[in-house]
């Protein structure tokens, strides 16, 4: 071995030492806190069919009174009958000087559904693997609850007192199932717990936004899309398998959602879809740059950008319209009978200020067919948009910079839905405010609701980071 080669060799292995070395670099205190929290929420089933927002309720409940929160100040509400019961709410409040009015923390506890068939690993153990944490709930949104939890834990440990009230609100039903909200019944039974809050803020939107996975910008939700689900509907006489006639209830209703899937909704913006298009488009360069600008120009967006952006990904085509897909789908009654009745669910995300009649116009339209029923399977509520103080604002972007150094802070629409609509009706302003980057085009990136839902480790560690720096600064 020649003198270069070995030192060569040598110098590799010092590298390779290194990393290692980071790799396996013991986690701080508050990591190793953070990371405890976040076990213990992915591994309590909350779904609605089988699992119990009332008992991660209790597990967070007993941290709390342990860190020496009073008990009159750790309180598990909601319905206490029924299978509601399994399903209820936490309110903390930490006490501050009383300088200023509260703020409200907002997240919710519940995880849509989630088959183990289905998974590569169970989606109720967190494991941790190349470099991420899987389980469902990762993403949507027990990061986000794991980062309240934390920061007011670590802020306690320290004796820290703020100037004014945290109130935390981790509640049940905000992924549906029995039609039970717990942010709605926290307002309507238990507005006394939520306080007078100067404004809420919602970890369950907003966050950094990657691109290259490089830290970009800070995204901060003010507005959010409407959620309205139809049901399309097929009914038949059926009969004998043996003796199949042409009008088969299912290829009838295969037919409208194979109409409805072709379609699009005009595209549209808004203020605040005009403002994100804007100041993300200076950052980046050719022809993306180009799209995003001459979309964020107008109110007629330009028809040749729009289809671009709306091709390049779901994130810029949820972005520019209304949009419905079917999510659910049900009929038959016998292997050997022709179909009666067959039906789909249909969701739609509504673009602000569109309503549902012309929503379900524009369906009747696209399935073209009578014979197919359409009908509301629930009351769209709308959500004002937000209006961010711009002294909240100037420490959201210190507080980014402290971690990623400088980025500018847009304001975004919300494709989803989000409990933080009931509180913005109720009057009080909502931002979504969360410290994990991802990249929206990128789908690894977005599997909330998905297959393997999964979060990036460090990405995690910024997050519960940034939340606690935010916490204090705030």
């Amino acid at each position: 071995m020649t003198h270069t080669n070995l030192s060569f060799t040598i110098g590799a292995t010092l590298v390779l030492a290194s990393v290692v070395r980071a790799q396996t670099a013991p986690l701080t205190p508050y990591q190793t806190l953070g990371r405890g929290v976040l076990r213990e929420l992915v591994e309590t089933n909350t779904t609605y069919s089988a699992g119990s927002t009332t008992k991660a309720a209790e597990l967070l409940a007993a941290r709390f009174r342990a860190a020496g929160f009073p008990a009159n100040d750790v309180q598990i509400v909601g319905p206490d009958t029924g299978r509601d019961a399994r399903n209820r709410n936490l309110v903390v409040r930490y006490r501050g000087r009383g300088t200023r009015r509260p703020i409200l923390l907002i997240g919710h506890l519940d995880v849509v559904e989630a088959r183990r068939a289905d998974w590569v690993l169970d989606p109720f153990v967190l494991t941790e693997r190349d470099g991420h944490f899987y389980g469902r709930g990762t993403l949507d949104m027990k990061n986000g609850a794991a980062s309240w939890v934390s920061a007011l834990l670590r802020m306690k440990q320290e004796a820290f007192v703020p100037a004014g009230d945290y109130v935390l609100a981790l509640t049940a039903g905000e992924e549906g199932g029995g039609g039970y909200n717990g942010v709605q019944w926290l307002l309507a039974q238990r507005r006394d717990l939520l306080g007078d809050p100067a404004y809420v803020l919602n970890a369950d939107a907003g966050g950094g936004e990657l691109r290259d996975g490089k830290p970009i910008a800070m995204d901060v939700q003010a507005a959010e899309k409407v959620f309205q689900t139809f049901r399309l509907t097929v009914r038949n006489p059926g009969g004998h398998s043996s003796l199949p006639e042409k009008d088969n209830a299912i290829y009838r209703l295969a037919r409208a959602l194979d109409r409805l899937a072709g379609y699009d909704f005009p595209a549209q913006t808004d203020a605040i879809t005009r403002a994100y298009f804007a100041r993300t488009a200076g950052l980046t360069t050719g022809e993306l740059a180009a799209d995003l600008r001459a979309v964020s120009a107008t109110n007629a967006p330009d028809s040749v950008a729009v289809a671009r952006l709306s091709a390049r990904s779901p994130f810029y085509n949820a972005q520019l319209r209304t949009t419905c897909v079917a999510t659910m789908i049900e009929g038959g009654h016998a292997v050997n009978a022709l179909p009666q009745r067959v039906a789909a669910t249909v969701n739609c995300r509504m673009f602000p200020g569109v309503d549902a009649a012309t929503v379900e116009r524009a369906l009747r339209t696209v399935v073209a067919d009578s014979a197919v029923e359409i009908t509301r399977a629930d009351t769209a509520v709308p959500s004002p948009p937000s209006i961010m103080p711009s002294a909240v604002e100037d420490v959201i972007r210190s507080v980014t910079g402290s971690i990623w150094g400088p980025l500018p802070v847009i304001p975004e629409m919300e494709t989803g839905a989000t409990d933080g609509l009931f509180l913005r009706n109720a009057g009080f302003p909502v931002f979504g405010v969360s410290g994990y980057f991802v990249d929206p085009n990128i789908p690894a990136d977005t599997r909330a609701h998905g297959l393997n839902e999964r979060i990036s480790v460090k990405g995690f560690y910024d997050q519960i980071e940034f939340t606690y720096r935010l916490l204090k600064a705030l």
